[in-house]
């Protein structure tokens, strides 16, 4: 009987790497492409009455590990179209500054992207499409602000999804791969101290949350 030799170890330990990077590079390849489409398919969308302004879009990374929920836009918002632009953009990156979060991790959204005069106005099929960019960004956590924003994420039914309660500063979980943090809303809490500490205490969980979180 012939002595089998032990098969050889691969000198080359660093394609693994190179490989795992070029698979990265596709999925935020891809993710941008999507983003793109949606953001085009939300200016040519004509359900809800929004005359001649434009949507307001999400904004951050595109594969970003933590998803920021507001229900509707201010005015900053809708002047630029950028969710998050303004006084509440500046006070989260003070907030995630604090907490040592890396900006790059974050994307901010709304349930209500179109300016219409009342929230309510909104075509319920628009704010449905917020399952769509949740999954082309496939975050790690949302966090909601607000109860509407809870209500909404809830009516959406996301597959595999529990219920979300409205306990603000409780990390929950919404399905198998994706938690939930619930918080104040930041636009109402801007102009009032105990507002402000109310917010910041439940917020300051995903502090934690983020130092847990593994480094790959």
């Amino acid at each position: 009987m012939q002595r089998q030799e032990p098969d050889p170890v691969p000198s080359n330990t660093t394609q693994v790497s190179v490989t795992d990077d070029q698979i990265r590079e596709k999925y935020l390849e891809r993710a941008i492409r999507e983003l793109n489409t949606f953001a085009h398919d939300l200016r040519a969308c004509t359900a809800c009455p929004r005359g001649q302004t434009t949507p307001v879009l999400g904004s951050g990374h595109p594969q970003a590990d933590i998803m920021l929920i507001k229900y509707s836009a201010r005015a900053s918002e809708v002047e630029e179209g950028v969710a998050f632009y303004g006084r509440s953009g500046n006070a989260l990156m003070k907030s995630l500054k604090r907490l040592d979060i890396d900006p790059l991790a974050i994307y901010g959204t709304l349930c209500v992207k179109c300016p219409v005069p009342e929230p309510e106005l909104a075509d319920p099929g628009c704010v449905a499409r917020l399952a769509e960019e949740i999954e082309i960004v496939r975050p790690k956590i949302l966090v909601l602000m607000g109860e509407e924003t809870v209500a909404t994420l809830n009516e959406l039914e996301l597959p595999l999804s529990e219920p979300v309660i409205w306990e603000p500063g409780k990390i929950q979980r919404l399905t198998p791969t994706r938690e939930v943090l619930t918080v104040p809303n930041i636009d109402e809490a801007l102009d009032d101290d105990a507002d402000k500490r109310a917010f910041w205490t439940a917020f300051r969980q995903l502090g934690s949350w983020w130092s847990e979180l593994p480094p790959y």
